[in-house]
């Protein structure tokens, strides 16, 4: 990525599809951690675009300062050696057990949607993802640059006709809750992601020559996240019932955009694939350190693992993964934003 006009939006995109996972694209992760909390959840997606605008700056910055090849060598500037290790381990199982969500998510869409096999979706995930991985980092900055602006022109689309051109609402009410579990909950979202999302943000900020486009980059990246997750809200908050589907946002689609169901779809699977093939590339970057085979190999023991990890269900993973990693995510999060940047 060399440094012109458009290295700012490439980041933007590649940040963009690092987050939006299955979770976030089939809109799994908007119910669980902002629509179930009703319409303040929308102040909770607030509160996430701001921790994806300015922490992912600062934590690329960084990575950029300190000359970071992998987030092990992050995690160890943030926690110090001893404790950056144990931190490293965990990413480790997360990056292993979010990888399971999407494959599982990738199944669900095959499954709920187009009435063929999970397993059959979650095989097709599998090749393609391999196949990918054979190009390397060029792989992965073209499939973001590819699905992201679909995701988010097709966004804007499904919330104009669910929600703006719609005569039905949803009952949610303004009523505010009692105790603020929708902050922590929209904190623990944006410690998750971001989390998560070091594995390809770290490696890749070494690619940028200069910090002033990490900046743009990380800003517009965090302006789309945003406004993805405000849509994607609002056409969910027409939806009845929205707590009973594994995939939320096709369901919307079918109901209120009929003719753009099918190329919805492959937006879903598109962003679910990104997530998958970025989780690959922070995982074997990892492992490189510490098993000495090739690549292919390690790529080809992650998606096993990933497999047979799946079989548990897309729904009840998401369910109780996903939380759990994000407040265990407020640990990187705290350190993140006590640790200043270095100096040049």
């Amino acid at each position: 990525m060399g440094q012109s006009k458009g290295s700012a939006c490439q980041l933007a995109f590649v940040y963009v599809g690092t987050v939006v996972g299955a979770g976030f694209a089939t809109g799994r992760e908007i119910v669980e951690f902002f629509l179930k909390f009703g319409w303040p959840g929308l102040f909770g997606i607030l509160v996430s675009g701001g921790m994806f605008t300015f922490l992912g700056a600062k934590m690329m910055i960084i990575s950029k300062r300190i000359n970071a090849k992998s987030y092990q060598e992050m995690n160890i500037y943030l926690f110090g050696a001893q404790a950056g290790r144990v931190i490293n381990v965990f990413m480790l199982f997360v990056l292993l057990g979010v990888t399971s969500v999407m494959l599982s998510g990738a199944g669900a869409i095959f499954e709920e949607q187009l009435g063929m096999s999970t397993q059959v979706g979650m095989l097709i995930t599998i090749g393609l993802s391999l196949f990918v991985m054979t190009t390397g980092v060029k792989g992965i900055f073209g499939v973001n640059v590819f699905v992201v602006p679909l995701l988010i022109l097709f966004s804007m689309i499904v919330v104009a006709d669910s929600f703006i051109f719609s005569e039905t609402r949803s009952a949610v009410e303004w009523v505010w809750p009692h105790k603020w579990d929708w902050l922590l909950s929209a904190v623990s979202y944006g410690a998750l992601n971001l989390s998560l999302a070091q594995a390809v943000l770290v490696p890749l900020a070494n690619e940028i020559p200069s910090e002033r486009v990490i900046k743009k980059g990380a800003l517009l990246g965090g302006v789309m996240l945003t406004m993805v997750l405000a849509a994607s809200f609002l056409s969910l908050s027409v939806l009845p019932d929205v707590l009973l589907y594994d995939i939320p946002m096709a369901q919307v689609v079918f109901l209120v955009a009929r003719s753009v169901h099918i190329i919805y779809l492959f937006i879903i699977f598109g962003e679910v694939f990104t997530s998958v093939i970025g989780n690959l590339y922070g995982l074997e970057k990892q492992m490189k350190s510490f098993l000495h085979i090739k690549s292919k190999y390690i790529f080809a023991g992650i998606m096993l693992t990933a497999y047979l990890t799946s079989q548990i269900g897309y729904g009840k993973l998401i369910s109780t993964i996903y939380p759990l990693f994000g407040y265990v995510s407020l640990a990187f999060i705290g350190a993140l934003v006590y640790k200043k940047i270095p100096q040049k």
